[in-house]
């Protein structure tokens, strides 16, 4: 992206993009070796890189590093390496049941993205055509769902192991802005009986030590009443509860597939909308260059196009 552009606060032209899949890196100790896509575009250097964490759901392919396209292309034709990772939790592994931290992997799922930092040279190495094109020093993580959970955790949030009652604590200072979609909010009375029985360590999510920046962008529809008693404002918890600064983007009308950006065309998306996806895109995109980039005008502009006056996609609120 030229500097123009960035200056003008709008995304461009969309680049070609790179899209590479399965790049493995060696995980000892985890149940299978960590399985990548990196999506790129195929020009430019010094890309900020966004390590993307997926959902769970009940396809089969949308909850591995084959998910979430309508974001990492977007992305990734505007400037960014995105990295996904296939959690432990994705069905696409298909492992046993009594796999240590299933069925949802939380402390996995987290461990997984500072040991994609880690190998970044290892990455870049597998990919050619990224060879010095990454920079290591601005990096962003984006999670949708449990992968918002995910992208807590990383960002500061901390919760009790319900196996051993220690404090689990998975920050990652390396990364310095994120993006929470549709995540999971406080534990407690907020719980459904199902939730706290079956995913115990929602129970004690503290979102007190969450840190560094973030954007929680929540669908004033997501009920999501299988995990919470509390309705849609559940998901706003993140912003919340968690120190300055922060910022919750509202999106009016969606629910928790945030209109679909989990998968195009997805059987379970029960909000779709292209034009809620494309302003998830456009706003994620803008809230990141903004943060990574101190300056830039990207979020102020999409803002003022996207969240305001009778046509207005949500509503923002910072502190």
């Amino acid at each position: 992206m030229s500097a123009a552009t960035a200056a003008a606060g709008t995304p461009g032209p969309p680049s070609p993009v790179l899209s590479i899949s399965p790049v493995v890196l060696a995980a000892p100790g985890r149940a299978v070796d960590l399985q990548l896509r990196v999506s790129a575009p195929t020009i430019g250097d010094k890309l900020p890189v966004i390590l993307l964490s997926h959902g769970q759901g009940p396809s089969n392919h949308l909850s591995s590093l084959n998910g979430y396209a309508p974001l990492a292309n977007y992305w990734a034709a505007h400037g960014f390496a995105v990295i996904q990772p296939t959690h432990l939790s994705s069905r696409t592994l298909n492992l046993a049941p009594d796999t240590p931290g299933a069925p949802l992997h939380f402390r996995s799922r987290a461990e997984d993205m500072t040991r994609v930092l880690d190998g970044l040279d290892a990455i870049e190495a597998a990919v050619p055509q990224l060879a010095g094109r990454l920079d290591p020093g601005k990096v962003a993580v984006a999670g949708h769902s449990m992968g918002g959970h995910t992208a807590s955790l990383l960002l500061g949030t901390r919760l009790t192991d319900p196996q051993d009652g220690t404090e689990v604590n998975l920050a990652e200072p390396r990364i310095t802005a994120g993006v929470l979609l549709a995540a999971p909010g406080r534990g407690g009375d907020a719980l459904t009986a199902s939730t706290a029985e079956n995913f115990a360590f929602f129970s004690s999510t503290d979102f007190s030590g969450m840190t560094t920046p973030a954007l929680v962008v929540a669908g004033d529809k997501d009920a999501s009443a299988h995990l919470t008693v509390m309705g849609p404002d559940w998901h706003a918890d993140p912003y919340h509860l968690a120190p300055a600064p922060k910022t919750l983007l509202t999106l009016f009308g969606a629910e928790h597939g945030l209109g679909g950006v989990s998968g195009y065309d997805v059987a379970e998306t029960t909000d779709e909308s292209p034009e809620r996806v494309a302003a998830v895109q456009r706003l994620t995109w803008a809230y990141l260059r903004s943060e990574l980039y101190p300056g830039e005008s990207a979020w102020q502009a999409a803002c003022e196009e996207l969240t305001s006056g009778p046509g207005a996609v949500g509503r923002v609120e910072a502190k």
